[in-house]
Parts: structure tokens; C-alpha cells; sequence
């Protein structure tokens, strides 16, 4: 394994990249919300989410060139810019186009967490073990989103 990551040294800051988001855009979402702690927990998120993104679209093993998980990393790329651009501008409903763009982000790094692990895992062939992963979260994903987003937003939560 270590002779692995010495010849694709791009995939072990993928994975330590990716465990940092994890860690960040948890501790963002269970923080209390505006807090100068929110905030730079949101910019550590951010910073990972550029440097996660970024190692993805420079991997090209799986495929051998630019394919359909480039493609997700700019879907979520462009999620957390279009998240944190409101918050950074402040404009009329930001906090609203923030909160949906930056969770949605947050969904898409769980499904692709859970569609890396159940790639290793799964008796099902590749493809349909990341289709059946990833839907299956961003489906509760988007549920819990419209379920506790709106509360949150109203101080309630």
C-alpha cells in the first residue's frame, strides 16, 4: 500500500484532503451558526473543498482521462463557491443561498464518501455501487436539507 501512495502521491492528499473537509464541514454544520468559531470553521471548509477539488480534477488513473468524476468535482467546486460567494457579499437573501449551497456541498462530499466506500465494500459492479451510494444520499441528504435548513435559518434550530 505505502508503494501505492509513493507512485500516486496525488491520491494520498486526495484522501488526507478530503478527511479534512469531512472534519471541517462537520464541525461547521454542528457549530452555532454566525459565530466567529462558524466562520473560520466555513473557511477551513472552504480551503479543503479547493484543495479536494483541485486534486480531483488532477487524478486521472480511474479513467485515464477526463470523465465523469471530473465532472462531479466541478458540480461540487462550483457548489461552494456559489455558497460562499453570498456569504462574502452579503446582498439581500444571502444567508438563505448560502445555507442550501453549502450543505449541498457538504451532501455531495458524504455521497462520495459513502460511494468510495462502498466501491471497496459492495458485491455490485462499479458504477452501480457509486449510482446506488449516491443517490441513495443525496436523497436523504436533500430531505434533511428541506427538513432542518428552514428551522436553522429561522433560529429555531
Amino acid at each position: 500500500m505505502i508503494e501505492h501512495w509513493q507512485q500516486h502521491p496525488m491520491g494520498f492528499v486526495h484522501i488526507v484532503v478530503a478527511l479534512a473537509a469531512l472534519a471541517f464541514g462537520t464541525a461547521v454544520i454542528f457549530s452555532r451558526k454566525g459565530t466567529r468559531t462558524h466562520r473560520r470553521l466555513g473557511r477551513a471548509y472552504l480551503l479543503m473543498m479547493l484543495a479536494l477539488n483541485g486534486t480531483a480534477l488532477a487524478i486521472y488513473e480511474l479513467l485515464g482521462g477526463f470523465g465523469l468524476f471530473h465532472w462531479m468535482a466541478l458540480f461540487s467546486l462550483a457548489s461552494v463557491l456559489l455558497g460562499y460567494w453570498p456569504a462574502w457579499h452579503r446582498s439581500a437573501g444571502w444567508k438563505v443561498e448560502h445555507a442550501y449551497f453549502m450543505t449541498g456541498s457538504y451532501v455531495g462530499l458524504i455521497a462520495a464518501l459513502v460511494s468510495e466506500v462502498a466501491t471497496r465494500t459492495a458485491m455490485v459492479p462499479f458504477f452501480s455501487a457509486v449510482a446506488i451510494a449516491s443517490i441513495g444520499v443525496i436523497v436523504v441528504g436533500v430531505w434533511l436539507m428541506r427538513r432542518l435548513v428552514p428551522g436553522i435559518l429561522s433560529g429555531q434550530r
